[in-house]
This record gives structure tokens, C-alpha cells and sequence, in this order.
């Protein structure tokens, strides 16, 4: 029998109660201010966050599948488009793109960083426009995502995408304050998306998410398609979608964005603590790639016994999480159905040994100590 879990794999309760007074008196304002959709608090945050993110434009919705989903469809991208992407990866970024009628091709993934190989993306690139399957269409856009919390391979992917006139969506759900070489993620590719999922670096007490880009176009479109294709109100100009940030999310977001630089720096403390204690145990540690920032939404380790490894920790109380235990073209919705490319063995061979160890600022050192000592044995 296993034992209470005494630490938690993420623990969004522990960062409401870091921030508890003044996230109740901003839900209070919301409430007292009568005004219940979009508004003035929503308008607040989208400017605070894009200061903070380095970008011109920041626009509200509901949940970061749908931040996904606009941003495609205000670059243009349906059915009969092919959009790159990985299969590492959760499994709104697939939905997201057949949401649009488009269809995802899968590229292999960095087996240093986790994160969309340009070597591969050329290769599915190359292979698309071979001819040889039709059925996935042109292609027109690649979503790069910064998986848990490490930024993918910009400029290789740019250069790429210029090459061959291709849309690059940067999917930051995992990596809010990730950086690199300097620059922000979100600010490098043509447009971002965003999760505000209370587990995230950045996390709202509900759904919530966001557009972050710097192309005034691409804004409009998403401002338009937000809310039914509307600029005045009750005439849609476009066909739209029904996807904004909630006010209440809002000011909760607004106490919190002062204080995610100083969060990420303590995660990413706990990862150089995990690492320290960690040294010889005989699991393969978390890489940063040069010039890159990463901000340890999730610290992943490698495991060649990850199941074994689970359940030790599980039976002390130690929560642990496996993202993810298989890959989106391995999965049910979607094995056979949609054709790979390329071969993926870095992705195959990730699903059965990467491991995500309790890391949250709210932690404390002791608690870190403690799981890298049960994993050393």
C-alpha cells in the first residue's frame, strides 16, 4: 500500500496561497466592477504581458488549445495545409491544427533538448513536397514547441521556414520567461501561443490563455476572430469563434506576472539543486542547449527503469508525472490515421524513460533533497 502523497508534482493550491490577499481582492475589484466579459481588466493584463513579453500585441482567450487555433487561422492556415509540428508533445497542439481542417506532420524531436530537431523538420519538409503524401496537403506552417520549459531551436527553425515561405507558430505553453539567446520566447517566430492552466509557470485559478505576436495583421485577425468576426458589435466580419480571457483570470494573472521572473529563478535554483544531488545516480539530468534560458516548468529526467523508478517514489509520498507516456501518433485518435513522414526513434524512445520530478517554487530544498535520495537508492 502506498503512503500519502506528501509531495506534490505540481501544486497550483501552494502558489494561490504565496499570493491569497491580493488574488482575492482582484477577484473582489472584478466582482464589484460589474463588468463580467473582456473589459478593462482583460485590456490591462494584455498590455502588461505584452511589456513583459517584449511584443506589441497581446490578446486574450479562453484556454491555450484555442490560443493555438487562432493563431492559425488568423495566418491563414485550413484545410488542404500540412503544419509541422511534434509528436512529444500535449495533444492540443495536434488539435489544434485539425480544428483548422489542416493536417499535422510529425517531426522528430532534439534528443538533448526534447524539443522539434530542424535536421528532422527538413527531412518532413523534404518528404512533403516530394509528392509522395498527397493526402497531407501543402505545407504552410510549423509549430515549435518549447517543451517544459526549454526553447526550441529558433534560428535554425526560422531559417527553415523562410526558406520556404512557412508560418512559424511558437507554442509557449510551458515556457513563459524562457529565453533565448537573449530573447524572449513568443517574440522570435511570427506568432505565439499561451496557457494560463493553473499548473503552468504562469497559471490562472482556471482556463485561460493568450496571442502574443508582433505582426499588427495577424493581431487584427485574432482580435476579430475572438469574439464572431466582430469589430462592431453584433456584425462579424469573418466567421469567429466565442474564446476570451475571463476577467476574474485576468486580475488573477495581473497579481501574479510581477512575480514570474523571481518564481522562474527559484525553479530554476531547484534545478540546479536536483542536479548537484542528482550527479552519478545513473539518470540521465536535463540539458540546456547554448545561449538557451530554461525555466523548468517541468524537470525531466531519463530513467531506463522509469516504471520501477515511479513507483518507489509514489510509495513514499513522491508525486511524479510522465509527459508523455505515449506519443500522439501512437495514440488511439490518431495512430494509422495520420502517415508518418519520417521515422521518429527519438520520440518512441523518450516515451518509455523520461520522468517529471516535483519542481515549483513553492518547494523547498529539503523536499528536493529528499526525492533525489530515494532516486540515488
Amino acid at each position: 500500500m502506498t503512503t500519502a502523497m506528501r509531495i506534490m508534482p505540481a501544486n497550483p493550491a501552494a502558489s494561490y496561497q504565496a499570493h491569497k490577499a491580493a488574488i482575492d481582492a482582484a477577484i473582489h475589484r472584478v466582482l464589484d466592477s460589474g463588468w463580467y466579459i473582456l473589459g478593462e481588466e482583460v485590456a490591462a493584463f494584455e498590455a502588461e504581458y505584452a511589456a513583459w513579453l517584449g511584443v506589441s500585441d497581446v490578446i486574450g482567450v479562453a484556454n491555450g488549445t484555442d490560443a493555438l487555433e487562432l493563431a492559425l487561422r488568423a495566418g491563414g492556415v485550413g484545410p488542404g495545409d500540412a503544419v509541422f509540428t511534434v509528436s512529444n508533445t500535449a495533444v492540443a497542439t495536434v488539435a489544434a491544427i485539425e480544428l483548422v481542417g489542416a493536417r499535422p506532420v510529425f517531426v522528430d524531436v532534439d534528443e538533448a533538448t526534447f524539443t522539434l530537431s530542424p535536421a528532422g523538420l527538413a527531412q518532413a519538409i523534404h518528404q512533403v513536397h516530394s509528392g509522395r503524401f498527397p493526402q497531407l496537403g501543402r505545407p504552410k506552417a510549423i509549430i515549435a514547441v518549447h517543451l517544459y520549459g526549454h526553447p526550441a531551436g529558433m534560428p535554425a527553425i526560422l531559417d527553415i521556414a523562410r526558406r520556404h515561405q512557412l508560418l512559424v507558430i511558437e507554442d509557449c505553453a510551458q515556457a513563459h520567461g524562457a529565453a533565448l539567446n537573449g530573447r524572449q520566447v513568443g517574440s522570435m517566430g511570427d506568432i505565439a501561443a499561451y496557457s494560463f492552466y493553473p499548473t503552468k509557470n504562469l497559471g490562472a485559478l482556471g482556463d485561460g490563455g493568450a496571442v502574443a505576436t508582433n505582426n499588427p495583421e495577424l493581431a487584427d485577425n485574432v482580435r476579430l476572430l475572438r469574439q464572431y468576426g466582430w469589430r462592431e458589435r453584433y456584425i462579424s466580419l469573418v466567421p469567429g469563434l466565442n474564446s476570451r480571457l475571463d476577467p476574474l483570470q485576468a486580475a488573477v494573472l495581473r497579481v501574479k506576472l510581477p512575480y514570474l521572473a523571481q518564481d522562474n529563478r527559484q525553479r530554476r535554483a531547484w534545478a540546479a539543486l536536483y542536479a548537484e544531488t542528482l550527479a552519478g545516480a545513473g539518470v540521465i539530468l536535463p540539458r540546456e542547449a547554448p545561449g538557451a534560458s530554461h525555466v523548468y516548468h517541468q524537470y525531466v529526467i531519463r530513467a531506463p527503469q522509469r516504471d520501477a523508478l515511479q513507483r518507489r517514489l509514489q510509495a513514499h509520498g513522491i508525486g511524479t508525472q510522465v509527459l508523455y507516456p505515449v506519443p500522439i501518433h501512437q495514440q488511439p485518435a490518431y495512430a494509422g490515421r495520420i502517415p508518418l513522414v519520417t521515422p521518429l526513434p527519438t520520440t518512441e524512445a523518450l516515451a518509455h524513460e523520461i520522468l517529471s520530478l516535483p519542481i515549483y517554487p513553492e518547494l523547498t530544498a529539503d523536499e528536493i533533497r529528499a526525492t533525489a535520495q530515494l532516486i540515488r537508492g
